[in-house]
């Protein structure tokens, strides 16, 4: 697809729903031509149905290298280079430690953390060619306060954050920011399936009384992609009402 002149090109990963839906919308809306993937036909034939002329959906599972390769190609076949990159595509699988299968440990590190190892190498040469980029990782307060239950998903939260900071030493000076966005408790397809008690004990440990909204994540994400942000690399910032966990 031929885009018009000066049109910077952005990349989100698993966003067919929740905050990688919204923040692939708010990044079309910013004016960004945005390439969002899904696991999935179904999510692909969704993204393509939320953005419509301003975006593509492209099918990746980032667990698996020749998906991810395939997909890089063909955005760098078609667009040359990106300037921004959304590591957002993430996964669950929570158990004990105790009762913790390693196929859950080993898929849950796979996706959260290799996968974003995948993704981000082979479209960094683009972004120093030009001398610009943003790179936004979704991570989680998880990978900071811990939770029961996930210590499979906090390892690659936390690990999620410390390569975020090594990368932004790496290529600060070509103009490339690397940054991290760390949700809260935000309103999406998992928290709907808490108890009505569960929500409300959430609710009373977050300052401003209620849960976030995709909206609020994709917002912050909007402002790390652009010129403004330019001094700010290699933070971990958190949206998540004030909820103390320290």
């Amino acid at each position: 697809m031929k885009l018009e002149p000066n049109t910077k090109v952005a990349l989100v990963t698993g966003a067919s729903r929740g905050i990688g839906e919204a923040i692939a919308r708010r990044l079309s809306s910013d004016g960004l031509f945005v390439i969002a993937t899904a696991t999935s036909r179904s999510g692909v034939e969704r993204i393509n149905g939320h953005l419509g002329a301003s975006g593509i959906g492209l099918e990746m599972r980032i667990e698996e290298e020749d998906s991810v390769g395939k997909c890089v190609q063909e955005i760098l076949d078609g667009y040359d280079a990106v300037d921004v990159i959304v590591n957002n595509a993430g996964i669950t699988r929570d158990n004990l430690l105790m009762r913790m299968k390693y196929e859950e440990w080993k898929e849950v590190i796979d996706i959260n953390l290799s996968g974003i190892y995948r993704v981000v190498k082979p479209l960094l040469r683009g972004m120093m060619k030009k001398r610009w980029g943003r790179i936004v990782n979704i991570s989680s307060v998880v990978g900071r306060m811990g939770n029961s239950g996930q210590s499979n998903y906090a390892a690659s939260k936390a690990g999620l954050e410390g390569f975020t900071r090594s990368l932004a030493q790496e290529i600060g000076t070509r103009g490339i920011t690397v940054n991290c966005v760390s949700p809260g408790y935000i309103e999406t397809d998992m928290t709907r399936d808490l108890l009505q008690e569960q929500v409300e004990e959430i609710k009373s440990r977050i300052s401003v009384g209620r849960l976030g909204r995709a909206e609020d994540v994709a917002a912050l994400v909007s402002f790390l992609t652009r010129e403004e942000a330019s001094y700010i690399t290699g933070e971990t910032i958190q949206v998540n009402g004030g909820l103390y966990y320290f």
